[in-house]
């Protein structure tokens, strides 16, 4: 795998200039409360150049005449502490996981770095400089940056974001393995929730089955909360309350995605808790499934992203009129409020631009549409990923039961043949 990371570094020291360097941190985990932290997941830009999913490390880049440094910094050995809480790596793994044969102490980066740019007249550093919230406490790239400021504001600063954006949107194969793994353990655990679910039961009684089976396929961390949302809750579109009981001829919507060795999946399937749609249910559920089946059939390479979202709120109008539920394509942002898509790899709505962005192979999508009818009680939204391919698109996760009567077959008992 280090061949990987090291052919990223490459790609990434080809959109910085000569007298320049790039600064990415691993970041570190929050403390909780006392001596207890958060769990630690690495800044998904710096595992992308390195391969290192530790805290508290540091890649230093440059390119100068006399050609190319990387320097990964890593903390000292943890001594006594290793028997609290495991030791930290050592020099050659880094080494190994990484292919950086340099590597430093992390207590010595801020003088290294000084000296290093001093003597060898560094113009421009790139750092990070995603910012999404204005007032939020500072990034460890964006306290170093103010930090550089101070003492040397001859420095002219790039960001890094967007050139990490462009580069991770196209996936490698070894990205779509592990998003494969991560999509099809998140098919499993949302079929564990189906054979689970009963009537009566409380939202997070059927999560449970989700939680274990996850875990029973050694998957430690989610892509993200789960959303197991009930009734009328399922028309609230980030609900993960999931702490009340389904009642009988409730729909269950579910939002859920595994983490497979930093890579995720991201599915979303609704589903009578009884194991039955009622005639309504069933209407809006084929509405939406028309919907999804329409935007999957116009990913190709060439079209614009924006084009789906249209295209599905053209079919949503057309649909909802015959019903008699909506009068003009206005009308149709009262029961559908969100996008049709977001791009997803090794975060849920993994980075990228939109806006005027034409499709290309690579780029995996989710594809998501819903209905969320408030005064009939019924959210729906069903949710698949797909990859662009250079012929058209491959459904990832095509093995996912989606329609009417697979979900009831199911819930009875019967197999499928989804392959």
């Amino acid at each position: 795998m280090k061949e990987a990371f090291k052919k990223n570094r490459e790609k990434l020291l080809n959109r910085i200039e000569m007298f320049s360097a790039a600064v990415l941190f691993a970041g570190k985990a929050p403390f909780k409360r006392g001596d207890e932290k958060y769990p630690f997941s690495p800044d998904r830009n710096f595992y992308y150049a390195t391969g290192i999913d530790r805290e508290d490390c540091i890649l230093f880049l440059a390119k100068t005449r006399t050609g190319v440094e990387e320097t990964l910094y890593i903390p000292r050995d943890n001594g006594v502490m290793s028997k609290w809480v495991g030791a930290n790596m050592t020099a050659e793994e880094a080494r190994e996981a990484s292919g950086i044969e340099n590597i430093g102490w992390i207590d010595e980066f801020e003088g290294d770095f000084a000296s290093y740019i001093f003597k060898n007249g560094i113009k421009k550093l790139w750092l990070d400089m995603e910012n999404r919230e204005w007032d939020d406490a500072l990034s460890p790239a964006l306290e170093f940056a103010a930090k550089v400021r101070r003492n040397a504001p001859q420095m002219v600063f790039g960001d890094l974001y967007q050139a990490f954006s462009e580069m991770r949107l196209i996936k490698e194969d070894w990205e779509l393995e592990r998003m494969r793994k991560a999509m099809d353990i998140t098919r499993l655990g949302i079929e564990a929730m189906m054979k689970t679910a009963k009537a009566g039961m409380k939202e997070y009684e059927v999560e449970a089955a989700y939680d274990y089976t996850l875990m029973k396929n050694g998957v430690r961390e989610k892509a993200f909360q789960t959303i197991a949302a009930g009734g009328k809750r399922g028309t609230i579109l980030h609900y993960v309350a999931n702490n009340q009981p389904v009642a009988d001829g409730e729909l269950l919507l579910i939002d859920a995605g595994a983490q497979w060795e930093w890579y995720n999946g991201d599915i979303s399937r609704t589903f009578p808790i009884n194991g039955k749609f009622t005639e309504r249910q069933k209407l809006v559920y084929n509405i939406v499934l028309e919907g999804q089946q329409k935007v999957i059939d116009a990913i190709k390479p060439g079209v614009p992203f924006a084009d789906f979202n249209e295209l599905l709120k053209d079919h949503y109008f057309e649909a909802l009129q015959k019903i008699g539920l909506v009068d003009t394509k206005e009308d149709v942002a009262k029961y559908y409020y969100h996008s049709v898509s977001h791009y997803l790899g090794a975060e849920t709505h993994d980075v990228g631009r939109y806006g005027d962005r034409i499709l290309e192979p690579g780029m995996v999508l989710t594809v998501e549409p819903g209905l969320y009818i408030e005064e009939w009680e019924i959210g729906i939204r069903i949710e698949d990923d797909v990859l662009v391919t250079e012929e058209g698109n491959e459904v990832m996760t095509a093995s996912m039961i989606k329609t009417v009567e697979e979900i009831e077959a199911f819930m009875a008992g019967e197999p499928h043949d989804r392959v």
